[in-house]
């Protein structure tokens, strides 16, 4: 509960995180991460993460599980094609994606119970179904605590927001969110690490010592703060961000060469993937990348094949291979996934699939995983995994498995219960080479 409160209702706690108190996008330097690396795996190959949740719940019976053979109340529109791995395929409106199936993996027949949206990515952003008692951290901010960083970069940046969130970790795991997507070409600026629109570092510093002076005002009413904790270092932090040619020189796509930039092709999907590959190659340790539009109720193939799918094939196959052309895809793990699947049985009456947990799709690359495969499987109609299949707790207890992260490690809450990173997951073997 907040102490004091603003004319318009926002708390202090909400209005330090909502970044009025910073003025000019100072704010994000509190949301900067300053763990030290703790307790890894040596033998880790990833040493830095993409996350790219596609927002709605993506339709697996129309992307990476298709069944041609179900009854045409089930099958859908689209045709399977082979992929450059034999006896794999993907939807025919994949195409570049199926050429690059050697670079990562399929997971089908991933399973849980969570229809709600919010509730749903909550639990894949974090590998932990939700509680009303607790929030879990995600996987940003664990990553964040766990291993160390660039002091002129951010640990953990989100294009253009996370539903990843510090949980009870408290705000300093929290990310950096650039507030906008990127346009390939065209330089990037992110609040608080430009200094556009005439602001200088003089004023930087300026609203720099008044955050100094409330922090002090309140500091005896909230010493025990999560939130509050880490901010004594704003001041430094806020100016190394600012000032950091490192920091500007990430964030510029527009110095990628025409030639690397053009598989990415014009989509804001293309953008981001580009923008998170130069900042692991700059020295980020994560980063969230959200995309939207995966809810087809309705019109579910005309929005699929015309708007959705096409960005998603060209900018997954170029982030892919341009990882790999960097060198940087056996040390950077990509973790790919929406909240859910949508109901293998059409809805008629909207042309469209609804809500559907019980099965979806989830992809990962790199970071010492074994592309080229399938790893699981779902029932001839793709309403259940025909085995046991996976669930969101396994795939998050891998994605920190790649990272070197052990998931079982317990963290303390602020009243003191211990709680595993994830707690009820397995590491998927087959996962790994």
């Amino acid at each position: 509960m907040a102490f004091f409160r603003t004319c318009d209702g926002v708390g202090r706690r909400d209005f330090l995180r909502a970044g009025v108190a910073g003025g000019a996008g100072l704010s994000l330097a509190s949301y900067m991460q300053m763990a030290n690396a703790d307790q890894l795996n040596k033998g880790a190959k990833a040493k830095s993460a993409i996350f790219i949740n596609l927002n709605g719940g993506p339709s697996h019976m129309d992307t990476f599980d298709l069944k041609p053979d179900a009854p045409n109340e089930y099958r859908g529109e689209f045709s399977p094609i082979q992929t450059n791995i034999p006896g794999i395929y993907i939807s025919e409106h994949l195409p570049k994606l199926a050429q690059v199936m050697d670079k990562f993996c399929i997971l089908r027949g991933v399973s849980h119970s969570v229809a709600a949206h919010q509730l749903g990515t909550e639990y894949v952003n974090s590998g932990n179904r939700p509680l009303p008692s607790l929030e879990f951290p995600g996987y940003g901010a664990v990553v964040s605590k766990e291993l160390s960083g660039d002091p002129e970069l951010p640990k953990f940046v989100a294009i253009p927001k996370s539903q990843q969130r510090p949980g009870y970790l408290g705000v300093r795991y929290a990310p950096m969110n650039t507030s906008a997507t990127p346009s390939i070409g065209s330089p990037f600026r992110v609040r608080g690490m430009s200094l556009g629109s005439g602001l200088t570092v003089e004023d930087v510093e300026k609203r720099n010592n008044l955050l100094t002076k409330l922090d002090r005002t309140f500091g005896e009413f909230e010493s025990e703060s999560q939130l509050l904790d880490g901010l004594d270092q704003f001041g430094q932090q806020a100016h190394a961000m600012i000032t950091s040619s490192k920091s500007r020189t990430a964030f510029d796509i527009s110095k990628e060469s025409p030639e690397f930039a053009e598989p990415f092709g014009k989509s804001g999907l293309g953008a981001s993937c580009l923008l998170a590959l130069r900042l692991v190659e700059s020295g980020v340790r994560f980063i969230t990348v959200t995309n939207g539009g995966w809810d087809t109720h309705r019109e579910n193939w005309d929005a699929l094949s015309t708007r959705q799918l096409p960005p998603l094939d060209e900018s997954l196959s170029a982030l892919f291979a341009g990882l790999e052309t960097r060198g940087l895809l056996d040390s950077t793990v990509v973790y790919i996934t929406g909240e859910f699947g949508r109901t293998p049985k059409i809805n008629t009456e909207r042309n469209g699939r609804d809500h559907y947990p019980r099965n979806m799709f989830m992809l990962m690359a790199g970071g010492g995983v074994k592309g080229g495969q399938v790893l699981g499987e779902s029932d001839e109609k793709g309403t259940l995994p025909k085995n046991e299949g996976f669930s969101p707790d396994d795939v998050a207890a891998s994605f920190y498995h790649a990272l070197g992260i052990n998931h079982e490690k317990e963290y303390k809450t602020t009243t003191g219960r211990p709680v595993m990173i994830v707690r009820n997951g397995n590491v998927i073997p087959e996962l790994f080479a």
